[in-house]
């Protein structure tokens, strides 16, 4: 079957409300994946392995994590030539997520501002689904799950959360990343204070050397962080990731800067910008990172990359691997290649 051109999608889609148009989507994937049908957007996956916290993955680009937030869509996702997908992210109980509406299309700045607060099905759904998908992973592509806290949970428990997420995904993940960035759970980025961040990777790594001497085997532990963050605050969080052994970061999240879209339509609202604004600060903060880790902690660096020319500029700025969400909305899925191949040649 031959793909659909994107660019008729993305017309239709774009008349629709965003979140609806997202549901939609995520829907027809879910339905669709696996079978002849998957052909109208299937591409072949560039072959460019890299061993990046031991794990093999065939190439450098992956999706971002709150694409496919219950991890419904992994197989028919990872068909358009990812490397590697991240889910999520995930709460121990299933929430509804803040008020609609909360997704809004800035299509000047080829950006997306969302308030969806982790809006998903809890982590038994969650699970169910990660165990039905079959064919990324046998094809050799890496599968990260994404987990978080409940909004009803105080921030003082909120460790407790989290163990109960890695707990649950810890059997079924390549790797587990810890979202503790995200704008639209209040107090979140209160976790990504000194203290708070101390103890809480305290907590999650006792926690994860239990589980691999239960499972056998040990599953690496990312730490999402966000692009609103100085110097020194992101040299502390690289000396607390340092400090319990933390295998990786990922950088950055979306953002609440809105002088890159200061007076277009939607940009006041309230959420997390993402998309071509966060490139900048994204970058900015990866190579602080770099600067502070030195060479032997992963960065999958992710925020902005609209084109493979951006993927490059996000490994040159210190990143080992990138990710893609926005970028894939206004681009489709030619992106994801156009990515990989960039990468390769460089």
């Amino acid at each position: 079957m031959f793909p659909l051109p994107y660019p008729l999608a993305r017309a239709f889609l774009f008349g629709l409300d965003p979140e609806i148009a997202h549901e939609l989507t995520l829907g027809a994937i879910a339905r669709l994946q696996n079978s002849p049908a998957q052909g109208l957007w299937r591409q072949a996956r560039i072959d460019d392995p890299v061993t990046i916290a031991g794990l093999r993955f065939p190439n450098r680009v992956g999706l971002a994590a709150g694409l496919d937030k219950n991890g419904r869509c992994i197989d028919g996702l990872g068909a358009m030539g990812f490397g590697f997908v991240e889910v999520g992210t995930v709460t121990p109980l299933a929430q509804p997520g803040n008020p609609k509406p909360r997704m809004f299309r800035l299509p000047q700045a080829q950006a997306l501002i969302n308030r969806l607060g982790f809006n998903n099905e809890g982590l038994n759904a969650f699970l169910a689904n990660v165990k039905r998908a079959r064919h990324f992973r046998k094809s050799g592509g890496v599968l990260g799950l994404n987990i978080g806290k409940n909004a009803a949970t105080p921030i003082e428990r909120a460790a407790d959360d989290y163990l109960a997420c890695l707990d649950g995904v810890y059997p079924h993940a390549d790797y587990v990343t810890v979202n503790i960035s995200s704008p639209n759970t209040t107090n979140l980025r209160e976790l990504q204070s000194d203290e708070a961040l101390d103890a809480l990777l305290s907590a999650l790594q006792k926690r994860r050397l239990k589980l691999a001497r239960t499972h056998g085997r040990s599953v690496p532990l990312f730490v999402k962080i966000a692009p609103d963050l100085d110097e020194p605050q992101v040299q502390l969080i690289a000396q607390t990731v340092r400090r319990h052994h933390i295998d990786g970061v990922v950088a950055t999240n979306t953002t609440i800067a809105r002088d890159a879209v200061k007076g277009l339509p939607h940009a006041d609202e309230a959420g997390g910008l993402s998309g071509r604004p966060v490139f900048e600060a994204s970058n900015r903060v990866i190579g602080q990172l770099r600067n502070a880790l030195g060479k032997g902690v992963p960065i999958i660096g992710v925020g902005g990359v609209m084109s493979g020319a951006d993927a490059k500029a996000k490994i040159d700025a210190g990143a080992d691997l990138v990710q893609i969400y926005t970028g894939l909305i206004y681009r489709g899925p030619g992106i994801v290649s156009e990515a990989a191949k960039a990468l390769a040649r460089r």
